[in-house]
């Protein structure tokens, strides 16, 4: 018999991989609101949310009891076995806030399995290959979703041979256009390149979907015109192609409205939902019009959790809490707050290159004098907040931008207080 190592003095820290990228070296021993304490009993004001996740703020009462009841009850019940309340009431609550062609849900654990449930489903559906992707997007690391994510090269790269058949168009960065011309102009010219992917690689009636992210998340917090996504929908319908929106990052509430297509008038013919929907619970879903979910047979996708009661409990409260407490409405009040601080900030420190978003999702890109993007600039306001008791985390393909993200119950005085720590923190540069 093999004898145990010696595991006495190890520090429980070595045991996580590197590959998890810590932003913080904090211990975190619990959370309310906004704030998390560490185990030594320090409070840290979260302005990640755990990257968009906790939108109703870290253990809202109405989740933990919800979460509380309903493991007391059943915990899981296999979705092919047992369907349970909580899936079912939530699905009802999630297709509430929904367009009438978003009707069924396919309950999932997380974004990434969400991209894949979705692009299987468009393949199914349409019979077609090829899928188009966008310049800048993350849609997750298992192996179908980095083959259409190209925030960062280290998210797919080493891991080749990807999926075949995905072709990749700019997606439009306002701040960084390539184009020449005002403004105005820019995303007909991001437009037009996607155009000539028809004419240069993939014929159109191979497309099974285009895959893009409402408002881009890990690339940069990019937001493009409503005018741009209007005519990527036009494209699709022309052309017979599905039009799948990544609400991950930018749905619940984040933007300062339920969903962040509701911005640009446009509905997705599929949509992926997680991080936010479930206040911490790995939940996540696929939704879509019954018409297309009926393409799936019985057993062409699945999974051993999807649709979890626990899980799907805490989504449902977190619906509820989401329209009892209007916290998109919040979210966009408050987030009128923090892009004009911010904007007042990048006035008097032009380090900081670009103040963008919508509501809640909000980013700043800092820049060298020459315009190029600045991570060093970044890393140090990063660390400045953190002295502080602030916790920030960056986006961007270089690590140029900093995400302010804070849970939706934020309020005045708090936004308020974070401005004050970001101006001393950027000008101590």
């Amino acid at each position: 018999m093999v004898a145990a190592p010696e595991r006495v003095g190890l520090d429980p820290a070595e045991l996580m991989p590197r590959a998890i990228g810590r932003y913080t070296p904090l211990v975190v021993d619990r959370g309310r609101g906004l704030y998390v304490w560490d185990t030594k009993g320090d409070r840290y004001a979260d302005f990640t949310s755990g990257i968009g996740v906790v939108n109703t703020g870290h253990c809202h009462p109405r989740v933990v009891e919800a979460i509380q009841e309903q493991a007391g009850k059943i915990i899981h019940a296999q979705a092919n076995i047992l369907a349970n309340e909580p899936m079912l009431n939530a699905a009802v609550a999630l297709t509430e806030t929904l367009p009438p062609s978003l009707n069924q849900v396919f309950w999932t654990n997380s974004g990434a399995e969400a991209t894949e449930g979705a692009l299987k489903l468009a393949k199914i559906a349409t019979g077609r290959p090829a899928v188009v992707a966008f310049r800048g997007a993350f849609h997750g690391r298992t192996h179908a979703a980095m083959g259409v994510t190209s925030s960062r090269v280290k998210v797919r790269g080493h891991y080749e041979p990807l999926l075949p058949s995905v072709y990749f168009a700019p997606y439009p960065y306002l701040f960084r256009s390539p184009y020449k011309g005002s403004p105005e102009e820019q995303d007909l010219r991001y437009f037009a390149e996607l155009e000539e992917l028809f004419d240069q690689l993939v014929m159109p009636d191979d497309v099974a979907a285009m895959l893009i992210e409402t408002v881009a998340g890990e690339g940069g917090y990019m937001v493009p015109t409503a005018r741009w996504l209007r005519l990527v929908r036009e494209l699709c319908d022309r052309h017979g192609i599905l039009l799948i929106l990544d609400e991950v990052q930018t749905g619940m509430g984040r933007t300062g409205k339920m969903w962040a297509f509701e911005h640009f008038g446009i509905v997705p013919d599929i949509m992926t939902a997680a991080k936010g929907i479930a206040s911490g619970m790995p939940v996540a879903a696929v939704v879509s019009d019954k018409a297309l979910m009926d393409k799936w047979m019985p057993g062409s996708h699945g999974g051993t959790y999807g649709g979890n009661a626990v899980g799907t409990a805490a989504a449902l409260a977190t619906l509820e809490v989401m329209r009892d407490e209007d916290l998109p409405g919040n979210a966009a009040r408050m987030g009128e707050i923090l892009l004009a601080g911010l904007k007042e900030i990048q006035a008097d420190h032009p380090v900081i290159g670009d103040v963008r978003g919508l509501g809640l999702m909000v980013a700043t890109e800092f820049v060298h004098p020459d315009g190029s993007p600045n991570p060093e600039a970044v890393k140090a306001v990063l660390a400045k907040a953190m002295a502080e008791k602030v916790i920030l985390i960056t986006c961007g393909t270089y690590d140029q931008a900093i995400r302010v993200i804070p849970p939706l119950i934020v309020t005045e005085e708090e936004i308020r207080d974070f401005l004050a720590v970001y101006r001393r923190a950027v000008a101590a540069l």
